[in-house]
This record gives C-alpha cells, sequence and structure tokens, in this order.
C-alpha cells in the first residue's frame, strides 16, 4: 500500500508574526519557514507505518510556492520516498485556498492511487482545518480526522480520536482520508545522513494547471491586526480580596 502525506510551507511555530504596516497581511521578509508541525506528525506516522510493514512507499506532495521544494526535502530526509511540487503560485503571501488544495490533491490521488492519505488536520498559518474534510468529500472516501491513534487491519483503519467525553475509536474501510491530532506521534529528527541522501531522491515538479485547477482566491483579505496587548495584572493580599475583585470583574 502507498501512503500520500500533503505538507505546507508555513511560519516556523518558534517564530513572532510580524504583522504590516498597511494591515494587508503578515511579514514574510527574511523570516524562517518550516513544515506545518502537524503536516510533520503525520510524514512520522507514515514513515512508521512503513517501518511496521503496513506499507511500501510513503509519497509527500505539497502545494504552493517554488520554495516549498525545502519543506520537501525535510520530509524526505525524515525518510519519505519521494515527494511531489505543484507550483501554484509565485509570491510566497499567497495562501492556497483548502478547496483548490483538495481539488489538486483529487488529481494527484488519481494518479497515485495511494491506500491512505494522512494529513495535518490544519495549518497554524490560516487554522483552516478543512483540506481532510474537503478531499474525503471529492473522493467518496471514508475520513477519521483528528486521529490520536492509527493502526492498519487489513482493508480498514482503526483511528483513536479524542473527543470532550474521553477517546473515540472508529474503524474505516481503507482507502480513507486520516487527519494527524498533537498527540498522534512525536515526530523524529532528520539525522545528516539522510539529510544528504535526501538531496537524492526525487522531487517531481507539477503545475495547478496541469491538473486543471484554477486556485484563484475565493477570500479577500480585508485586515490584519495585531492581538490585543495583555492587560496588567495586579497583586492581593489574600484570599478574600481576590475573591472580592473576582466578583467585581464578574468573573464569579
Amino acid at each position: 500500500m502507498k501512503v500520500l502525506v500533503p505538507v505546507k510551507r508555513v511560519i516556523d511555530y518558534n517564530v513572532k508574526v510580524r504583522v504590516k504596516a498597511d494591515g494587508s497581511g503578515v511579514d514574510l521578509a527574511n523570516v524562517k519557514m518550516s513544515m506545518n508541525p502537524f503536516d510533520e506528525i503525520a510524514v512520522e506516522e507514515a514513515i512508521r507505518l512503513k517501518e511496521a510493514g503496513k506499507v511500501e512507499e510513503v509519497v509527500v506532495v505539497s502545494i504552493g510556492v517554488k520554495q516549498a521544494q525545502e519543506t520537501l526535502r525535510t520530509a524526505l530526509a525524515m525518510g519519505a520516498d519521494r515527494a511531489i511540487l505543484v507550483n501554484a503560485a509565485d509570491d510566497v503571501h499567497t495562501d492556497i485556498e483548502p478547496l483548490a488544495v483538495a481539488k489538486i490533491l483529487k488529481a494527484v490521488i488519481a494518479e497515485e492511487n495511494p491506500g491512505l492519505v494522512i494529513a495535518g488536520k490544519q495549518a497554524i498559518d490560516n487554522d483552516m482545518n478543512a483540506t481532510g474534510q474537503m478531499l474525503s468529500a471529492l473522493l467518496g472516501w471514508s475520513q477519521a480526522a483528528f486521529a490520536s491513534k492509527l493502526e492498519i487491519e487489513g482493508d480498514h483503519a482503526l483511528v483513536t480520536r479524542e473527543v470532550d467525553g474521553g477517546l473515540q475509536t472508529i474503524k474505516v474501510k481503507l482507502p480513507t482520508i486520516v487527519t494527524a491530532d498533537l498527540r498522534l506521534n512525536e515526530p523524529r529528527y532528520a539525522s545528516l545522513p539522510n539529510i544528504m541522501k535526501a538531496k537524492k531522491k526525487p522531487l517531481e515538479e507539477k503545475t495547478a494547471a496541469d491538473y486543471g485547477v484554477d486556485v484563484t482566491p475565493r477570500l479577500t483579505v480585508v485586515k490584519t491586526t495585531e492581538p490585543a496587548a495583555r492587560a496588567t495584572g495586579i497583586k492581593v493580599a489574600s484570599v478574600d480580596e481576590l475573591v472580592a475583585k473576582l466578583k467585581e470583574a464578574g468573573a464569579v
């Protein structure tokens, strides 16, 4: 079985995001970029399935700008077998929306014919949390979102999900779409030898036009602003004073 893993290039989660002075978006100049953390978890899970003998090949795909090659090479260094880059934008500030991504992924899946797609549950730059679900609808495949545990049993997948009431385990028929939650695993660090090997692994480049998908944005960013500054705290001398303050603020 083949596993397909979509990955996205985003601002590194350790970087403090800066908003442009005109409020038109986020400033990406000289900002460190890396793989979306949830996608990194998805890549790790696919590699673990391969190491366990459940799958034969792990293919990673990224849709966006040419610079996403670096993100794909990171996935290859972790242990993925080959990569596909779909050039869908020239400007790094252009974000390909979930529906366009899902349509392109559907076309890639038609060519690659994987038995399983593992994606991050959401990207940390736009927090859409929609691509996996849209892809499932376009393909007519089963889906298991927010997976904290994944097991393959024959032609089915057992997926454990964290819900408000505790843990929920569902059984879905392959092929299926699984989206990775934070606690699915802890991604490995790529070793130097594997980083060197990744440079020789195949990376195929395509365009959105090759798949006949229009990536013109349907949404317009009206304004981007910094979050409100946190209010200054106060010190209280006793528990009684604390309770009184909370009552004044309407917190209790």
